[in-house]
């Protein structure tokens, strides 16, 4: 387990906030978990206290989470016994095992991202799914925005040539592209958000992904449902990359 990670190993505060998050904030990310066969399995990384794993089962999916928060696990537990603890490294599952692998919100928080992602494509299925879903910490359009690095027009502004950057090193040099690195705002009493490590946006998520054998189906900015017409005109165009959040859901090639 990394530095980061371990913060949340004994954390009661964190899954005290997980417990309060409204359905319509995960709902889009569950479905997505959804296999497409009756006995494909779906897995959760960093399932936090249980809700996306309740709900699969709840329909009849075989549906597994792991976490590093041994309070999130506890309070977990109660909806499923396929939730468990663990290191925040090796996932404890074979190569292959899982129709579908998510992560919500977690990519952000880990030390070692693209390991991370690696370790999602390891165990799902050839042919199966991979859905991760993060803040866009390189928005160049929004209000209301709720971390440092977003806020303020310099921020945007260096958030643009961030993004042109990136994609120049695709193309010139892919092995170098590495996720960016912040600071984490931890503060007392605990309060979420502030805290993530790594500069999550949908662009270097696809790009990761592509690179470890995976096809990308959709890079969207919109985690959750909306309105069907606005969440096609905010995915339109590449500005989608620039904007809200990161939703990336790849296939694994056979």
């Amino acid at each position: 387990m990394g530095q980061h990670e371990s913060y949340y190993r004994n954390n009661e505060a964190y899954a005290q906030f997980l417990a309060g998050w409204d359905p319509a904030f995960y709902g889009k990310y569950t479905d997505a978990l959804r296999p497409d066969r009756q006995d494909g399995r779906s897995l959760d990384v960093g399932c936090g206290v249980g809700q996306v794993v309740a709900a699969l089962t709840r329909d009849g999916v075989e549906a597994y989470g792991v976490d590093v928060s041994a309070p999130n696990v506890a309070r977990a537990r109660e909806f499923s016994e396929r939730c468990q603890l663990y290191d925040g490294k090796r996932l404890p599952f074979p190569d292959g095992y899982f129709a579908r692998v998510g992560a919500l919100n977690v990519l952000e928080h880990v030390d070692e991202p693209e390991a991370f992602l690696a370790e999602l494509v390891r165990v799902t299925e050839p042919g199966g799914k991979v859905v991760v879903s993060s803040p866009n910490f390189l928005r160049v359009i929004g209000l209301r925005d709720y971390h440092y690095r977003m806020r303020g027009l310099g921020n945007k502004w260096q958030n643009l040539q961030r993004l042109l950057a990136k994609r120049r090193q695709m193309q010139a040099a892919p092995a170098q592209v590495r996720f960016e690195r912040v600071a984490p705002v931890v503060k007392t009493p605990f309060e979420p958000d502030d805290d993530a490590i790594i500069m999550t946006n949908a662009l270097e998520m696809a790009f990761q992904l592509e690179r470890l054998g995976c096809t990308v189906e959709r890079a969207l900015c919109t985690d959750r449902y909306v309105f069907p017409l606005l969440d096609w005109l905010l995915n339109l165009t590449p500005l989608r990359y620039g904007m809200l959040c990161a939703f990336v859901v790849a296939r694994k090639q056979s």
